[in-house]
Order: C-alpha cells, then sequence, then structure tokens
C-alpha cells in the first residue's frame, strides 16, 4: 500500500529537520560558591565529567569557566574550576561538556552529531608532543603553533595486570656515578628523590635528563616555579635533549585541581609512547606537590583530614598513580620514573614522604649537610637503597658496593671525633682506613654537572676505589 503524497512530504520534512538539530541538553545552575568549591543544582552527572560555568556579563560578554565534577551530596554537585572564578554570581548557568563526533550511523547522514556516554576529560596525545611543552590541559605554552600528530584521549589508569608485567632484570645507565655504582637503577624502575627545599634535586634530575639512556623524556613540573620550566629547557635540556622530550607545566600558581590533572597527564603520555615500544624516562618535580593538590581539593568537598592535614584519599591516590609506571605487558616497552619528594622540614617522616618510600622500588635521600659542604650530587649513600639492584649487577658489585657503603658509615659515625681530633688513631682498623680513604671516596662520589659517567667506568671505579681499601696498611691514617 502506498503512501499519500501529503504523508511523504510531512516525513521527508521532520527527517530533514531532525538531520540538523541540535540534540537536547539540560543545563544547570550555580548555587554556591566557597573556596575552591563550585555547588550547581539541576545536573545529574558523574564524578570526573566536565562542565562549562557560564556568566553573562555586560553587553555581548560572556565569561566562561571550565570545571569538573569532583562529589555529589544532597542532590547538588561539587564542582571544581580549574581557571580563574572572579566574576561569577548565584544563577549562572552549568553546561556539562561532553565530546561530540562526526560518526555516522547506519541510517544516519553523514553531519549528524553523535552524543557519547564517556564525558571524561581528554587530553592530546602522541608523537607531535615530542619537542614541545604544554600545560595541564594540553595547550602548547612554547609559541610554536598548534599540535600536530596527536589526538584526544582519556587521560584515566589503565590497570595493569601484575602477573603480565616484566621483571626488572636489565640495568639502565642515569650517567651519575653515585647511582650507577651504589645504587644501580634497572629499566622500569620507580624511585623517589628524597630532599628538603635548596639541596638539588632539580639540579640532579637535570643530570639524569641530560645523560639517562631512553628513547623518550617525560617531564612534570607539578606545583613548582615557574621560571624553573624555561631554565631546564634551555640550561639543561638544550635543543638536542628537548627533541626527544615532552614537558607538562603546572606550576604552583595554577589551581589544585591543575596541578593533579598536570601529573596525570604526564603519566598518560609516558604510557602512550610506552605501549608503542619505546623506553620511557619519567621525571616528575614533584610527587609532594601533587599531594599537596589532592589535599586541598579533598579538604574543599569536605573529606575529615588524617594525618598532618592530608585526608585519606591522598594517600590512595599516590599508588594509584604511581603503578601506572614500570615496564610494560611482555615486556613491551618501560618507563623509568623517578619523583622527587619534598621532605617538609628535612623530616623523613613526613606523610607523603613515608607513604611514598613504601610504594616506590628505592629512594635516593639527598642530604642538606652535603649540599651545604659543596657536595654535589648531595646524595647519601647511607641512606638511599636501590631494591632492585641484585637483580640488575653481579655479585661481586653489590659486595664492593656494601663495602664502600662501610667505610662511609664508619666515617660518619667518627666525624665529631675527628673534626676536633679527639680521634685517637689504631683505635679501630676500619675507622682508620675509612680516614685514609675518605678523600678518594668524596671524589668518588662527586660529580660535576657537565660531567658524564656511563655503567662500565663507574663499576670500574669502584672497583678500583675498593681493591684500594683492600690492599691499604690497617695503620695509614695515622701517618695521613
Amino acid at each position: 500500500m502506498s503512501m499519500p503524497p501529503a504523508w511523504s512530504t510531512l516525513f521527508e520534512n521532520h527527517r530533514k529537520l531532525l538531520a540538523v538539530a541540535a540534540p537536547y541538553e539540560v543545563q544547570g545552575c550555580l548555587i554556591r560558591a566557597t573556596g575552591l568549591v563550585l555547588e550547581c543544582s539541576g545536573l545529574r552527572l558523574p564524578v570526573g565529567s566536565l562542565c562549562l560555568v557560564s556568566q553573562a556579563g555586560s553587553g555581548s560578554d560572556v565569561s566562561m569557566v571550565e570545571a569538573e565534577v569532583v562529589g555529589f551530596g544532597e542532590g547538588r554537585l561539587y564542582l571544581m574550576p580549574t581557571g580563574e572564578t572572579l566574576g561569577l554570581s548565584p544563577g549562572a548557568r552549568v553546561l556539562p561538556i561532553e565530546p561530540a563526533i562526526r560518526a555516522p550511523r547506519l541510517g544516519q547522514p553523514s553531519h549528524a552529531w553523535l552524543r557519547v556516554t564517556d564525558r571524561m576529560r581528554r587530553l592530546p596525545i602522541g608523537d607531535g608532543l615530542l619537542g614541545r611543552v604544554v600545560d595541564s590541559s594540553g595547550a602548547p605554552l612554547d609559541r610554536h603553533g598548534a599540535l600536530g600528530k596527536v589526538e584526544r584521549r582519556p587521560i584515566s589508569g589503565r590497570p595493569v595486570n601484575a602477573m603480565e608485567r616484566e621483571p626488572i632484570r636489565q640495568p639502565l645507565d642515569t650517567g651519575v656515578r653515585a647511582i650507577n655504582a651504589m645504587l644501580t637503577v634497572g629499566r622500569g624502575q620507580r624511585l623517589g628523590l628524597f630532599a628538603g627545599a635548596g639541596v638539588g634535586k632539580s639540579v640532579l634530575l637535570g643530570m639524569m635528563a641530560r645523560y639517562t639512556s631512553a628513547d623518550v623524556i617525560v617531564l612534570g613540573l607539578i606545583g613548582e616555579r615557574g621560571r624553573e620550566v624555561k631554565e631546564f629547557i634551555e640550561d639543561i635540556l638544550g635543543e638536542d635533549g628537548l627533541r626527544r622530550s615532552v614537558v607538562v607545566a603546572a606550576p604552583s600558581d595554577a589551581p589544585p585541581l591543575s596541578r593533579m590533572q598536570g601529573a596525570v597527564y604526564a603519566t598518560a603520555i609516558a604510557e602512550h609512547f610506552r605501549d608503542q615500544g619505546r623506553h620511557v624516562l619519567l621525571l616528575m618535580d614533584s610527587l609532594t606537590r601533587y599531594a599537596m593538590a589532592a589535599r586541598e581539593v579533598a579538604l574543599a568537598v569536605g573529606e575529615p583530614p588524617a594525618t598532618k592535614g592530608y585526608p585519606p584519599s591522598v594517600f590512595a591516590r599516590l599508588p594509584s598513580l604511581i603503578e601506572r609506571t614500570g615496564n610494560g605487558l611482555n615486556g613491551h616497552g618501560s618507563i623509568t620514573a623517578f619523583y622527587t619528594v619534598l621532605t617538609e622540614g628535612d623530616d623523613p617522616q613526613d606523610p607523603v614522604a613515608d607513604a611514598a618510600r613504601s610504594f616506590l622500588d628505592g629512594h635516593l635521600v639527598l642530604s642538606r649537610p652535603l649540599a651545604d659542604a659543596g657536595h654535589y650530587p648531595a646524595i647519601d649513600v647511607e641512606q638511599s637503597i636501590s631494591r632492585v639492584m641484585a637483580n640488575v649487577v653481579d655479585a661481586q658489585q653489590i659486595v664492593q658496593a656494601r663495602r664502600l657503603k662501610s667505610l662511609w658509615s664508619h666515617y660518619q659515625r667518627s666525624r665529631d671525633l675527628i673534626s676536633v681530633g679527639a680521634y685517637v688513631p689504631g683505635s679501630d682498623a676500619e675507622t682508620d682506613l675509612a680516614i685514609a680513604l675518605f678523600p678518594n671516596i668524596l671524589r668518588f662520589l662527586q660529580q660535576d654537572l657537565d660531567e658524564r659517567c656511563d655503567l662500565p667506568a663507574s663499576a670500574q671505579a669502584l672497583t678500583r676505589l675498593v681493591l684500594a681499601a683492600n690492599g691499604a696498611p690497617a695503620g695509614a691514617a695515622a701517618n695521613a
């Protein structure tokens, strides 16, 4: 039975209207702004969704602020803005941001907008990021034009089956003699650089960024000084280093949500290159600033504080971020990660430092007394440890490293007596030997910023020093 011409015309007109019609969209209303949190009514969105707070100004001016859903309660959404909220007033519109795509389905025109259910943040990831400096939202900061060869992907973590990870079996050359010889790093290891402010964390990171054997370097500057971004690129990385690097900068003046997002974004970029089979070096400065940003967000939404003001969710976020790094599935690529951990007041029992120490595969402790004495890098080999060193070097180097650490420990225990001349030579043979060899040990552990020492050279220098210790006479200190 054929359809009357009038009905056919009506259906055709409706089809054309539906093809160009915008999808129906629910809007919310801003009802409260307290501190860092905005409260919205009229929307039902999952945590992590993106919203746009729109405030009409005088004339045709419209203020737009992007915000993310960080919690909900009593029919309201708690939003955390990623920009300046100055000028917002009650009643501002809150619109959900949904990634729409022009992908036709069967029976739909090619220009139809399709709504997807994933409302999470998607940022640019791809080879086009190499050699670029971006902020926590993927916007270029280097004024070199728009990003190319990238696609927008979710930055949320992907759990990795622990049984499918490749064990750490290969050493990684960091170019730093004290680390290569005494605290050898394995490819795919996660280490922390523990130190107070002004002890040389950034200098040591720069040495590793310049000399470490890696296909790609991802540098995350999270919550640190903004001036360090350009200085690090020009003074440490240089043009050659920047070509294989990606820099994500979320300085201290960025909103807390942006600082957290910067750390997650840098990790997602490292994951992308690891999945391509490349060996990635991830340098994040600092993990403490990430934890502080997470504390600000958690306290703002009403989570009760626990240890030193840190809510419990902060200590749940740390392993979630760290566990995304490491070796890939069945040896397919790797991420070797170094996280700087700021110990407030040089307190090694700081809550973040204590938690990070339990999650990481080792830690390098930088000593303020060594830094004050001009000893760089100021690595305290007595307090530092690499938990995978035994898996990546031979037994002889393990024994030699322990021997040198023992001599260093003997000298440090008697340092006060030695400095005031109260130590009597011959009281302890090991201490006498440590005193005799201490100048050589200091030269071995110190290294200039422009000096590179690879793994074989580091191991040979350690062997020569230990052989000298084993062959030195017991009373050498008395004659020194």
